[in-house]
């Protein structure tokens, strides 16, 4: 039977490209290169490698620094080195990425919390825009040309990965209105929780981490519960 791991790969390697976006915006996947393919199996090889079901945190759509790089979300190649797995990538942070792994050593560490949870995004592909990170609802005609296409990959990743369904935690604000509606059509969870988005507290909020992190300990904790 086909692991965790397993299943994720291949959603991840076999999302389709599309074929135009409108605003000058390109869509890039990692999934698809050798060095952030191969990063990527070595870590669902160690963290996801069974069948254990998981709560989804879902993010908007990926950057170029952290996932573009290493091909593992919200996991720049400083945190792909923590979690043991060794890498010839410039070894910079991108902030995200540092949130996101300071809340998961509040927990336990990577290995207690990939067991437990899982971490994606709405959109699986990197979006750019004159080589900067975009945002799949930063232009109202790029949300709709990929209107079609979030629908799917939230409908794949549930069913395929075979996630938790009474709850999910969304991450950031405006992407949560975003996934609550497509929520109410596609019937996929039964309770989300909206977080602050970790770039947004990094950025904004970093001298209130503590708290941040506290808050998503909290959620968390009361996810795991509601899927017990």
């Amino acid at each position: 039977m086909p692991t965790f791991a397993d299943r994720l790969l291949h959603f991840l390697t076999n999302f389709p490209l599309p074929t135009a976006l409108p605003d000058e915006v390109e869509a890039v996947s990692p999934y698809r290169q050798a060095v952030p393919h191969a990063l990527l199996t070595q870590f669902t090889q160690r963290f996801y490698a069974d069948n254990q079901p998981r709560v989804a945190l879902l993010g908007i759509n990926p950057g170029r620094l952290g996932n573009g790089r290493t091909g593992v979300a919200f996991t720049d190649p400083v945190a792909l080195t923590a979690c043991g797995i060794s890498n010839s990538l410039p070894q910079q942070r991108e902030p995200s990425s540092q949130f996101v792994h300071l809340m998961m050593e509040a927990m336990g560490g990577p290995v207690a919390f990939y067991q437990r949870f899982y971490i994606g995004s709405l959109y699986p592909l990197v979006l750019l825009r004159h080589g900067r990170n975009y945002n799949y609802y930063d232009s109202p005609a790029l949300t709709s040309a990929l209107d079609s296409d979030i629908r799917i990959s939230l409908q794949r990743q549930v069913s395929e990965l075979g996630l938790v369904r009474e709850v999910a935690v969304c991450l950031g604000r405006r992407n949560g209105q975003y996934l609550q509606r497509f929520n109410q059509e596609l019937q996929l969870f039964d309770h989300i929780h909206v977080l602050d988005h970790p770039r947004y507290i990094m950025q904004y909020r970093r001298r209130e981490l503590p708290e941040h992190i506290a808050r998503y300990q909290e959620v968390l904790q009361n996810s795991l519960q509601l899927s017990a």
